[in-house]
Formats: structure tokens, sequence, C-alpha cells
């Protein structure tokens, strides 16, 4: 396991992207929009979650 995540570090795969793609694939099924908000990670997954109802905001 710890072999694993070594490399996915040092393929620079973080969570934050790994969320961020998965959520923009399954609403936009655009691999640009994904490569993009891969890019922006964190920041497109706390804005996903702010502005989707039944998000953070309730």
């Amino acid at each position: 396991m710890n072999e694993r995540r070594n490399d996915a570090a040092k393929a620079g795969i973080g969570l934050g992207t790994a969320i961020a793609v998965a959520i923009s694939w399954s609403v936009n099924k655009s691999i640009f929009w994904a490569i993009v908000h891969g890019i922006f990670s964190w920041f497109y997954v706390i804005y996903y979650a702010f502005t989707r109802p039944g998000g953070l905001m309730g």
C-alpha cells in the first residue's frame, strides 16, 4: 500500500485532483474541463460543494 502511495505522489496525483477530475467528468463529460478543474483541484471541490443543492450550504 505504501509503495502505491509513493508512486502516486511521484506522478503528482493528489486526492484533491482526483476528486476534482471525478466531479468534473460526472458533471461535464469533457476531458478539457476535467483537466482544468484538476489543475484547480481543491478550489474546484470547495466551489462545487458550496454551489450545488444539498452541498455544504444545504
